[in-house]
């Protein structure tokens, strides 16, 4: 089979740095870290007491009072980064087949917002079964997916990715397995979370996942530094707009890149925990260039899964020196958590959307809140703590999730 071209269309984001694309990008390039002292609830009893909350983000702004209540927040995140990424695409809808266009949304927990609230009212009540009609729709992690259909009468593939903090990635892939292989021209993808509530920071802290840096949040995400002491819980979206190519230059689409191929692989090892010598991780970076027919020496950049843990942060730089081998300090490697924590499952699309913007003005972000070296960590260009001009013609986006899950995406700055 003839595999179509896949290309970038579209884009949208809600971040801890910024509510759309343009306001996130300035921030990474800046350096502007997310993290600050939770607000959403009273976390002075919790161990880690900062997240990196969305700023300034009011859904009142976007849907009506009888509208929103249908929403968990996830969803909401999710339906206002998909209309950025629709109307950045610039595609009329009314023009095109929409049995074509399709909807792949991910979600690592979905809407946990909801269901901690419904739980905490049963409880509080009087014992008597009474729930929201629109508690288990709000819930579920493929909702999301199905609104941004419906409010687009999108009538292609429409389903959720979940594998943990890879489940966006997971639904990029997908989308762009879809398009090559001619099962549709155009999709909508990406992912949402929404899990800053008293369960899941609870639940992540416990595990001693998070950091704990309460007395200088800013600098709590520090990837690859000797001293990090786990990751920062984040919040947001990621949407992007994957189109074939013939689709897209028909109707005068701008294209910001190409998707040249994914990896997606199993650790197959702890329920947790990365391979120690990153098995899985080496091969999804390898499997996706692979498939986009890309040599090991061409790859200029890696927006790195990186979370600030201390585990993670040396299983994955092994994979990269283990696959590259000298060609490894050569390229630009960067972990832009350091700067919106961890959004979990909407993790991977934000960070492709990072690392096409890389790809397109030349920048690679920085890793910030780097002090101190690590001896354990294989020595690479980790673009510490300041932006790098860079001309990146190849990169790759690694997202990794628990259960052992990898992704990695190979894009290519596009030319004809």
């Amino acid at each position: 089979m003839q595999m179509r071209r896949v290309v970038v269309t579209g884009l949208g984001a809600l971040t801890p740095i910024g509510l759309s694309v343009p306001e996130f990008w300035d921030s990474l390039v800046k350096g502007v870290s997310g993290a600050a002292p939770i607000t959403y609830f009273d976390a002075s009893k919790a161990k880690t007491q900062f997240a990196c909350e969305l700023k300034n983000f009011d859904g009142s702004a976007y849907f009506d009072r009888k509208e929103i209540r249908k929403y968990d927040p996830f969803s909401q995140y999710g339906i206002v980064a998909s209309d950025e990424a629709i109307k950045d695409s610039g595609a009329d809808f009314e023009t095109l087949n929409k049995d074509r266009i399709g909807v792949i949304w991910a979600s690592g927990i979905g809407g946990i917002h909801s269901f901690q609230q419904e739980v905490k009212d049963f409880f509080r009540g009087d014992g008597s079964f009474r729930f929201s009609p629109f508690f288990i729709p709000k819930m579920i992690a493929d909702i999301c997916a199905g609104h941004i259909s419906m409010k687009y009468d999108l009538r292609g593939p429409n389903f959720a990715t979940v594998s943990a903090c890879a489940s966006s990635a997971n639904a990029i892939a997908d989308a762009a397995l879809y398009i090559k292989v001619g099962k549709s021209d155009m999709m909508i993808c990406g992912g949402s979370e929404a899990s800053i509530v008293e369960s899941s920071l609870g639940g992540f802290s416990s595990m001693t996942a998070l950091s704990t840096r309460n007395d200088d949040p800013k600098t709590a995400s520090r990837p690859f530094d000797k001293d990090r002491d786990g990751f920062v819980l984040g919040e947001g979206a990621g949407a992007i707009v994957l189109e074939e190519l013939e689709h897209a230059l028909a109707r005068g689409a701008k294209i910001y890149a190409e998707v040249m191929g994914s990896g997606l692989t199993a650790d197959a090892y702890h329920m947790t925990a990365s391979h120690p010598e990153g098995r899985g991780a080496m091969m999804a970076m390898k499997l996706a260039l692979e498939e986009g027919n890309l040599d090991l020496n061409s790859l200029d950049h890696i927006n790195t899964h990186g979370t600030s843990t201390p585990v993670g942060d040396i299983s994955e730089p092994k994979a990269i020196e283990s696959l590259f081998g000298e060609h490894a300090k050569t390229i630009n490697i960067n972990s832009t958590k350091s700067m919106t924590g961890h959004l979990l499952g909407a993790a991977g699309a934000v960070e492709f959307i990072a690392t096409v913007q890389t790809i397109v003005n030349g920048i690679v972000p920085p890793t910030i809140n780097h002090f101190t070296d690590d001896p354990e960590i294989a020595d690479l260009n980790f673009t510490f703590n300041k932006a790098q001009q860079r001309d990146v013609n190849v990169a790759l986006s690694n997202t990794f999730g628990f259960g052992g899950h990898n992704a990695s995406i190979a894009l290519k700055k596009y030319s004809k």
